[in-house]
């Protein structure tokens, strides 16, 4: 560690991470900053090495940076992240580069040049139907809820009803409770974003516990618009065990994937596999066998309420509701109501680099941006 090339990106990420959890333990928020940046940073860093084969912080330059925000902005638009939580990941790495330039470990700051952060997705939410009418919205939700009460009254199969009770309840609990779609679905690329579960449903006390985009479990309240729809669609699903997801996948080779690995990691032989799926269809062997099959993605959602939006006859100008946009507008409203459900975070290891780098201090934040980041973008305005 005593040359300035062998510092890595994990070294001094571990530093930032230990200072901003014990360097002002007096402090707001001193704990609440380092856990929320630690998954945020640590993601930053296995996408550096991956994509880039950056390991050295000193191999940082601003084409990275405009790449980590490219890639940010792809999320964006592919629905995973809403624009706000991209700009504050990067905001997240922004203010730990600022850091490592304040402790004279790096001369400059890559992740501040106009180069890199003019590709970051911008405010206009328009992507995300925040320009739909709530008369566009509610002919949406009228189109399912009829659609699933036809399904309980016709004599159609339990496959066709299961179907519409399952768009109708993901409708209403995008459009009713204060749960995000990354909150719902699975993100691809994110190992802790892999969806809710029916463990995660509480009807007697009418709540969903969900990671929010602070990284930490949340109880969010289900009012009764989201919870009659979800309680009446689990009946027809007949989940086999509480981690079954609430919007399990459809894709089959997805499914077959996972039943595959399951079964040969509970020492079932390649042999036994292949067998046991010559008699059945995955699907029916994960019902059979009780293993959950992966959740839908963000990207699969789309599709599903593109679709629907097309059936409904619900249009502007060729776009369609996205996750974001079915939600009523006073929903965000319910982020108040959160509740914290863990604040258990493990101990972070302390680095070679903390030991040997002595860093000013300073005062940590109590939400997701440091405020000496936000403070050094009002010196450069």
């Amino acid at each position: 560690m005593s040359e300035r090339g062998g510092v890595t990106v994990v070294d001094a990420v571990d530093a930032y991470l230990q200072r901003k959890a014990v360097g002002d333990p007096d402090g707001p928020g001193a704990g609440t900053y380092a856990s929320n940046a630690e998954s945020i940073l640590r993601r930053w860093a296995d996408w550096l090495e991956t994509e880039h084969g950056v390991t050295s912080l000193f191999a940082l330059e601003i084409d990275h940076m405009r790449a980590y925000a490219a890639e940010l902005r792809s999320r964006a638009d592919r629905g995973e992240y809403a624009a706000s939580t991209a700009g504050t990941y990067y905001a997240v790495v922004r203010a730990f580069l600022s850091w490592c330039v304040r402790g004279g470990i790096l001369e400059s700051n890559p992740a501040a040049a106009d180069a890199a952060e003019s590709a970051l997705p911008s405010g206009d939410d328009r992507s995300d139907g925040a320009f739909w009418t709530a008369t566009q919205r509610r002919r949406l939700r009228t189109y399912v809820r009829e659609h699933a009460l036809e399904a309980t009254t016709g004599e159609l199969d339990r496959d066709e009803r299961c179907s519409r009770l399952r768009e109708y309840a993901m409708v209403a609990l995008l459009a009713h409770s204060g749960v995000r779609g990354s909150e719902l679905f699975r993100v691809p690329d994110d190992e802790r974003r892999t969806g809710a579960t029916w463990e995660d449903v509480d009807f007697y006390t009418g709540t969903i516990r969900v990671l929010g985009k602070s990284q930490r479990l949340e109880d969010v309240p289900l009012p009764a618009p989201a919870r009659t729809p979800l309680r009446r669609y689990r009946v027809v699903l007949d989940p086999p065990s509480n981690d079954w997801p609430l919007f399990p996948t459809r894709h089959a080779p997805s499914i077959a994937r996972r039943v595959e690995r399951v079964l040969a990691d509970r020492g079932h032989t390649e042999t036994e596999i292949d067998d046991l799926l010559a008699d059945t269809t995955a699907s029916r062997l994960a019902r059979e066998r009780s293993i959950a099959p992966p959740t839908i993605t963000t990207e699969g959602a789309r599709s599903v309420l593109k679709r629907l939006c097309k059936e409904a006859d619900v249009d502007v100008d060729g776009d369609y509701l996205t996750p974001r946009g079915v939600r009523e507008t006073g929903a965000d409203g319910a982020d108040q109501y959160r509740r914290e459900a863990t604040t258990s975070k493990p101990a972070l290891r302390a680095s070679v680099l903390e030991r040997t780098i002595a860093v000013p201090e300073s005062q940590p934040p109590i939400i997701d941006v440091d405020p000496s980041e936000r403070d050094e973008r009002s010196d450069r305005d």
